[in-house]
């Protein structure tokens, strides 16, 4: 396992035991219900399956840009910037706090840009794998925003 694999692991395991502890004396807290708590943990592990599929794929890029294609230049950087937002939205999602809507809106609109970079190689299965984790993550931080907007 390398270093950003587990990393990433960090993340996932950090986000969820965020989301047990969260509760509705937490003053960070958005929590309305059952239907809420459903909709923060699957945005937060959306968002970090997500950002490890990101990693996974800047590598991917990195070692082709490496290789002098630098075609992936684009996609590499993207990929990169929108892992951390992705990691940035399910720490705060998983937690509940109230700048989780802001944090899932930058990252859907991440998820967007990267998902359209990846998008552009589709002959490359992790590029494809890792714009359809971006279009999933994407939509869940959406369905999150919209259910705690109403």
């Amino acid at each position: 396992m390398n270093a950003v694999h587990f990393f990433g692991l960090a993340v996932v395991a950090s986000a969820v035991t965020a989301m047990a502890v969260a509760s509705p004396q937490n003053p960070g807290s958005l929590e309305k219900g059952g239907e809420h708590a459903a909709h923060f943990l699957a945005c937060a592990r959306a968002c970090a399956e997500c950002s490890l599929q990101c990693d996974s794929c800047h590598h991917h890029c990195e070692q082709i840009v490496i290789k002098g294609s630098k075609e992936h230049v684009k996609s590499m950087d993207l990929c990169v910037d929108c892992g951390e937002a992705c990691r940035f939205a399910a720490t705060l999602t998983a937690r509940h706090s109230r700048l989780s809507v802001l944090a899932c809106e930058c990252c859907a609109r991440c998820c967007d840009e990267c998902a359209t970079a990846c998008e552009a190689f589709k002959d490359d299965r992790h590029m494809s794998e890792c714009a359809k984790a971006c279009r999933d993550c994407a939509k869940s931080c959406r369905d999150m925003v919209k259910l705690v907007k109403a």
